[in-house]
């Protein structure tokens, strides 16, 4: 059984930066697409970035291009993503997500519980 296990989100600045975490068991990362999605109040999940199982080249939403970065540690089975100049229009709950083949907001098959990211101005 894959889990899935976030944290690190809370409140910012903009301007800011923060770094989640995505703690994944039952499975090795390096059998996994791992990515992260985000919902804002009022609006529809949306891919945030995503690596492959080969994490040789990272997917980001041109939303967050040049200010995230997603990475990931073998030893730790954890995928991170750093979020910088961070934006309010980035509040919203993070998600991670993890699939075998690719993850999407409609296909994933394993999707941890969400930490709340709030970005003041």
């Amino acid at each position: 059984q894959v889990e899935l296990v976030e944290s690190g989100g809370g409140s910012v600045q903009a301007g800011g930066s923060l770094r989640l975490s995505c703690h994944v068991s039952g499975r090795d990362i390096t059998m996994l697409a791992v990515g992260w999605f985000r919902q804002a109040p009022g609006k529809e999940r949306e891919f945030v970035a995503a690596l492959d199982r080969f994490a040789i080249s990272p997917t980001y939403a041109e939303a967050v291009k040049g200010r995230f970065d997603i990475s990931r540690d073998i030893d730790k089975n954890t995928v991170y993503l750093q979020m910088n100049s961070l934006k309010p229009e980035d509040t919203a709950t993070y998600y991670c997500a993890a699939d075998l083949r690719w993850v999407t907001t409609s296909s994933s098959d394993h999707w941890g519980q969400g930490t709340q990211v709030s970005v003041s101005t």
